[in-house]
């Protein structure tokens, strides 16, 4: 049957700010306390969205989610009015007020894990909801990202929306930014890799920083996604890059029906993993970039392989990346190298992500992946789907309601709670969600 693949980009929430919250991620910490721009980041990300869509790629928007996050706040003893919870917070526990702040939700390649219709046993959709409880910050997303999931992929006929895994360590799941899949046309069946960093049963664990994803995790959701077990293959990420930086395999390998775009060194047992996708995929094509060309650090730096790989119709594809790959003179470099050589990359388009890059996400981060037939696609909300409507209306969404500067000392100010929750209610209405948020019901 015929299908395509949707992009569905998050939109970057009001609170966007700097804290530092995410061991692991260098970016993140190497930008704590620095002052953000949360119109400019919103605005950068939906340049990206609109500009795909141009070019002719289905493209959808996922809104942000309500902060700060006063439930959890009070979950954790800080009582009272709303504004004195956040006064509390502030005073008492400033960190905590700020990981009950994070926008970290923008990054939806964490939201869940796709598996299309072409693959399940019940020829259905599913998404399961990541679990994220390596992070405090990012543990208190699973409810919303579920309700707006529901909202955007409603028909229960063509969609299965799992609820996250339970929120214990050995279920760590941190949704699609593991999850490669493989094959020919998207409407055909292909081949879904796991892609996890530590086993629980075999206590295997990089040595610096943490493995989010567990094997565990990773085979529960493929159980619940019904994915054919003829179908699913799970491999080891190098516990050596973890320690290098890469916290999610998307910072160190991107596929794209039959290719691979990858390092050589992010998997463990590399030459088999390959030889596998080999015998299994028609057609495959591993594109490795050796480490003598750019660096595992260099990687992280630039997120050279936290970028989208789209197919055109005529087979070609495009690697969407980030300004820091073109300005990094040794990855420009490659990438152009890339473009002469024997493989389906035949365009490069360069992003300005600077907001996001600096927390630590690029543009693999800002998209959900979900491959729809036509069907499914129209089964969707289709308010959520970008066109020069949209764009424009969201546009001056933004400038109503977005602060053009953020501190940490900012989350305490009550105003900015009740600036979130008016542009929250009226972004529920442009795109004909309901009732998704704490505060609405």
């Amino acid at each position: 049957m015929k299908a395509r693949e949707v992009n569905f980009d998050g939109l970057v929430g009001l609170t966007h700010h700097y804290a530092g919250l995410s061991f692991g991620n260098e970016a993140s910490t190497k930008h704590r306390f620095q002052q953000s721009n949360p119109r400019l980041a919103a605005k950068q990300g939906l340049l990206k969205m609109k500009a795909l869509a141009d070019a002719g790629f289905q493209q959808g928007v996922i809104p942000p989610h309500e902060r700060p996050c006063l439930p959890v706040l009070r979950q954790l003893g800080f009582s009272g009015s709303d504004e004195q919870v956040l006064a509390k917070a502030a005073r008492q526990a400033p960190h905590l007020l700020s990981a009950a702040s994070s926008a970290s939700a923008m990054w939806v390649a964490n939201a869940a894990t796709i598996c299309p219709s072409a693959d399940s046993l019940d020829g259905k959709v599913h998404l399961t909801v990541a679990s994220l409880n390596n992070k405090f910050h990012r543990s208190i997303e699973a409810p919303t990202t579920e309700a707006l999931l529901r909202a955007i992929f409603r028909d229960d006929t063509h969609f299965a929306v799992h609820p996250a895994l339970p929120q214990v360590a050995m279920f760590g799941d941190e949704g699609a930014a593991n999850h490669n899949r493989f094959g020919g046309d998207y409407g055909e069946p292909g081949v879904q890799l796991f892609v996890y960093g530590r086993e629980e049963s075999a206590h295997t664990a990089p040595a610096r920083y943490p493995a989010r994803q567990t094997r565990e995790a990773s085979q529960a959701i493929a159980r619940l996604n019904q994915v054919r077990p003829q179908q699913v293959l799970f491999a080891r990420q190098n516990p050596d890059v973890i320690d290098e930086g890469v916290f999610h395999n998307d910072v160190i390998a991107v596929s794209n029906r039959q290719v691979l775009f990858c390092h050589e060194h992010a998997f463990v047992d590399q030459p088999r993993l390959l030889a596998e996708l080999q015998a299994r995929v028609p057609g495959f094509m591993a594109i490795q970039v050796p480490d003598s060309e750019v660096s595992v650090a260099d990687a992280v730096a630039t997120y050279l392989f936290n970028s989208q790989l789209l197919s055109r119709d005529d087979g070609s594809m495009m690697l969407v990346l980030p300004q820091e790959s073109q300005t990094h003179a040794g990855v420009w470099r490659y990438l152009n190298a890339l473009l002469a050589q024997d493989n389906p990359v035949s365009e490069l388009q360069v992003f300005d992500l600077r907001e996001s890059m600096a927390n630590g996400g690029g543009p693999a981060c800002l998209r959900l992946r979900v491959v729809l037939t036509d069907a499914e696609q129209r089964a969707v909300n289709p308010a959520v789907m970008m066109n020069d409507t949209l764009f424009t209306t969201l546009n001056n969404w933004v400038d109503r309601y977005y602060r053009d500067r953020l501190t940490q000392a900012d989350l305490a100010d009550p105003q900015l709670l009740r600036e979130g929750r008016e542009a929250l209610d009226r972004l529920t209405q442009l795109l004909h969600l309901g009732s998704v948020y704490p505060f609405q019901r």
